[in-house]
């Protein structure tokens, strides 16, 4: 009776891991299909306890073809999975080189901060002394609403160049710069309620250099009709693939420039939509062959995966990426300094294919937006 139990556990929870394994492939919008793409780490280490009981009821009841089978099924989820995360280790090769040291140690380099403070949380001095000790150049902060606005007063002495927007319900963001602004944008990309920051900086002995921060509505999220408290169904991912791609197509159209785009995703790093985005833009991953940097949430070390990300263009080398702690927040901060190199000039270079997901994203995600009452006019 027992191995009975064994097997069956072993059939039931190799078939459901194999399964969510693959759901994400599926290419539809729906958040509970979707989400099966953040837990890859998490879905390979689980496939530990079908192994073992396979094991286990192979050495009670004597190996036989249907072990082998289910070995073989183990096997290859283990590898499907893998074959995601790998990317973001050390075993890979990187896509943003690492800068050279110079003799002389006089290297053009920007540091850069890019947080989600979470707007219910409320420490205030442990954030600035953060900002402080860290002292970046740009810093990006997610979810500002009134009352993190009033307290963050303090940077405004410690950086001349500010511009953002500021709401309520985790939905402001924020950029701080110590370089001059020459141009400056808030956009609402798909839906009026999430604004993203399109800058261009003036870099000195750099020149200018286009930023864009942004933080796209996460699937699983209980939607609100505009201007009203009713809570509707939970939002697919279509409204944030839509503005990654829009992101992605703005990037495109000018490649001459050097870029850098950032923020909380709400998408994972090895997504098909990530992955796109990366594609259409030509923007390189500075993950990509070192370590995967897992950001949320900050508080369960077992369930973290990369969420908050940078992008960066050709023309910049990689010094030093991190995550740093943030007082309070579900998210770690990532950090990035970067050393101004050679342009290659190459052109974005996507797929008809990747163009055609690409719009198809775009369309999908403004239908998303006009059924919840929250398309944006831009």
């Amino acid at each position: 009776m027992a191995a009975k139990l064994f097997l069956w556990t072993t059939r039931m929870l190799t078939l459901l891991l194999a399964v969510v394994s693959v759901l994400p492939m599926i290419p539809v919008g729906q958040w509970w299909i979707q989400l099966w793409e953040f837990p890859r780490l998490q879905l390979t280490w689980a496939l530990a306890l079908p192994l073992g009981l396979l094991a286990v009821h192979a050495y009670w009841d004597r190996p036989r073809k249907e072990h082998a089978a289910w070995l073989a099924v183990i096997l290859a989820t283990g590898a499907w999975q893998l074959s995601h995360i790998l990317p973001f280790t050390p075993l890979w090769s990187t896509e943003v080189p690492t800068a050279e040291v110079q003799p002389d140690g006089d290297r053009k380099a920007l540091k850069l901060l890019t947080a989600n403070v979470t707007y219910t949380n409320d420490h205030y001095a442990e954030l600035l002394a953060m900002v402080q000790r860290e002292d970046p150049d740009l810093l990006l902060l997610i979810e500002v609403d009134r009352a993190w606005a009033e307290r963050l007063k303090p940077l405004n002495q410690q950086y001349a160049y500010r511009v953002g927007e500021v709401r309520s319900e985790g939905l402001g963001i924020v950029l701080w710069s110590r370089f001059p602004l020459l141009e400056r944008e808030i956009k609402h990309l798909v839906s009026e309620r999430r604004p993203s920051i399109f800058a261009t900086l003036d870099v000195p002995d750099i020149g200018p250099v286009r930023f864009i921060g942004t933080h796209p509505v996460p699937p699983g999220l209980a939607g609100q009709i505009a201007g009203d408290d009713e809570t509707t169904d939970r939002r697919d991912s279509r409204v944030r693939d839509a503005e990654l791609m829009l992101i992605a197509s703005h990037v495109q159209k000018d490649p001459d420039n050097r870029w850098i785009v950032t923020g909380d995703f709400n998408d994972v790093a090895w997504s098909d939509t990530t992955r796109l985005f990366a594609d259409l833009s030509d923007l390189k991953d500075p993950r990509r062959g070192r370590r995967l940097l897992s950001s949320y949430p900050a508080d369960r070390p077992l369930l973290r995966y990369p969420i908050d990300h940078l992008f960066v263009s050709d023309g910049f080398h990689l010094i030093d990426l991190d995550r740093v702690k943030v007082p309070g927040s579900d998210h770690f901060a990532v950090t990035a300094t970067l050393a101004v190199a050679r342009k290659d000039d190459k052109k974005p270079e996507a797929s008809a294919e990747e163009e055609e997901q690409a719009g198809k994203m775009i369309e999908e995600g403004a239908e998303d937006a006009a059924e919840h009452g929250v398309s944006s006019s831009q």
